[in-house]
């Protein structure tokens, strides 16, 4: 589940990846691919989708070995001819809670139904496209755990290298870019250094909807039943689920 990017469900969501890191891998397999054979460029120096690709495989634990065999198998004569699809699926789970799912799929007719299933079975329902992605940002996020840089760190290195600001909260600091600043940010904390704790693209809402231990629940039991698709490569809520509620729901 990725979003607005509090401390708590980025922790959460690395719990659940580290369980699954197969299935985890395997999204990310497909994601460098398609990267790759959208444009034809397997160099993450000038495919900038692939760079974003290979960031994400980097979040998951994924080896360099693997990521390097995803783009050679997509680029070279390895490659099955398969073309994926980007789609985006938007709705609402209990509560009136705003969920995105980003899909990479050679089957449009196969994902949809899936999708719409996942959202009927768990209480929620599909919206029309545009009707809850209005409510997000894209923006690039990097999170910086309390102890690995000093705020004054930061400010030389993130802002001069474009980052919009830099927030402390509970847990370290977080770098917020735009999207196509994201990556340059991003090397130049790697190249000070600095070790991130998570760095992504992702989609933070305009407002979020606080949620008790009853509707964290079912809204987390929608996102797992989405999340198992192998089509879903994210998937982003406005819901706001405190720590406290995450770790006694396991």
């Amino acid at each position: 589940m990725a979003g607005h990017s509090k401390w708590a469900n980025i922790k959460h969501r690395k719990a659940r990846q580290d369980a699954v890191k197969g299935k985890a891998w395997s999204k990310c397999s497909r994601a460098l691919m398609a990267a790759v054979r959208a444009s034809g460029d397997p160099d993450p120096d000038t495919n900038l989708k692939l760079r974003y690709a290979i960031e994400d495989a980097k979040s998951v634990n994924m080896p360099k070995d693997t990521i390097r065999k995803a783009i050679d198998k997509a680029a070279g004569a390895g490659a099955d001819g398969v073309t994926f699809q980007e789609v985006r699926y938007e709705g609402y789970a209990a509560g009136g809670v705003a969920i995105i799912v980003d899909c990479l799929t050679e089957n449009v007719q196969r994902t949809a139904p899936i999708i719409r299933h996942a959202f009927d079975k768990h209480g929620g329902n599909m919206a029309k496209n545009g009707a809850v992605s209005f409510g997000f940002n894209s923006r690039g996020v990097i999170l910086i755990e309390s102890g690995k840089a000093t705020e004054d760190q930061l400010m030389e290195i993130a802002l001069d290298a474009g980052a919009d600001d830099i927030v402390e909260q509970d847990g370290g600091f977080e770098v917020m870019t735009e999207p196509g600043s994201f990556i340059p940010v991003k090397d130049a904390i790697d190249a000070a250094g600095i070790e991130t704790a998570s760095a992504e693209i992702t989609m933070i809402p305009d407002t979020t909807v606080a949620c008790d231990s009853d509707l964290a629940g079912k809204v987390l039991k929608l996102v797992d039943a989405i999340e198992e698709q192998d089509d879903v490569q994210k998937v982003y809520t406005n819901a706001n689920i405190s720590e406290e509620i995450l770790e006694s729901l396991g």
